[in-house]
Order: C-alpha cells, then structure tokens, then sequence
C-alpha cells in the first residue's frame, strides 16, 4: 500500500485509534501479539460477562450461547467493529483443536460406555453436525439475502440523490 493510501486510511479513524494503528504498525510483529491478545481478552470479558449474566438470572442456555449473542447484537448495531476482534477471533479459531483435547482424554476414561452405546452416540454426532450444517447454510443464505437487498437499496438510494 502507498503512503497517501495509507494517511487516508488512517485518517477515516478516530484520533486515538489513528495513534494505536501508527504505533503498532510501526511495532510489528509485538504489535500484532498485543492485538490478538487485547481482542482475545475481550472476547472473553463478553464470555465471562454472559456466563455472570447466565449464572445470575438462572438462564437454561450456556454462558457461551448468549455470548455469542451479545457479540453479534454488538456487531450488527455497531457497537464493535468487526476488525476490532478479527485478529483474536482467528487465533481462537486456528487453535481450537487444543481446547478439544482434555474432553478427548476424559472420554478414554468411558471405554465401557462407548463399546455399549457407541452406535447411539455416533448417531447422535452425525446428526447434531448435519443440523449444525443445514442451520449454518441457512443462517448464511439469509445473510447473503439481506446483505444483497442492503445494497442494492444502497444503489438505489445513491441513484436517486444523483438524479436530485
């Protein structure tokens, strides 16, 4: 990217935030540790503020649910930014895997479970992931639907303030 290109770019944030992006991009790859680790560290205060909220209010859904809800209403409204937590989202999501290893471990502890019941919880796995499946497809669809009628009315609306 160019110079003028990136004043530009940088000139479009606010004050502050023009000063963090100078300063960590200036910082490298320790720019890019504290990123991921300041977005991680929210996601997980919204995590820990709904599992508070769930343990508070007696609610039947997990703490992690209705965190992912408060941070989607705060990136639909505008609240958050989604490059705001891009960087700590992917590295939660690159090592997902190690947060899956103590369950494996315990579940060696079943064995006798597993040789009787295994039929039954593979069943249960194949069909929970193809719901998760269909509801991702459908979820994306509709977002794909709105995002298209969202700029096709920005179109519009641009069209009409040309002819006005």
């Amino acid at each position: 990217m160019s110079l003028p290109a990136k004043v530009l770019r940088l000139s479009a944030l606010p004050a502050e935030a023009c000063a963090a992006a100078a300063s960590s991009a200036s910082s490298g790859a320790f720019g890019r540790f504290v990123r991921i680790a300041l977005q991680s560290a929210g996601l997980a205060a919204i995590w820990l503020l709904a599992d508070f909220a769930v343990r508070a209010f007696h609610l039947p859904v997990p703490g992690g649910v209705v965190g992912l809800l408060i941070l989607l209403a705060l990136l639909f409204c505008g609240g958050v930014a989604p490059r705001w937590v891009k960087a700590g989202a992917d590295w939660l999501l690159s090592d997902m895997l190690l947060f899956f290893i103590p369950a494996a471990v315990a579940a060696v502890q079943y064995g006798g479970l597993f040789r009787e019941d295994g039929w039954r919880l593979a069943l249960v796995v194949v069909f929970g992931t193809l719901m998760v499946m269909v509801a991702v497809a459908f979820a994306v669809e509709q977002a794909s639907r709105l995002e298209r009628r969202l700029e096709l009315r920005r179109i519009t609306a641009a069209r009409h303030a040309a002819r006005a």
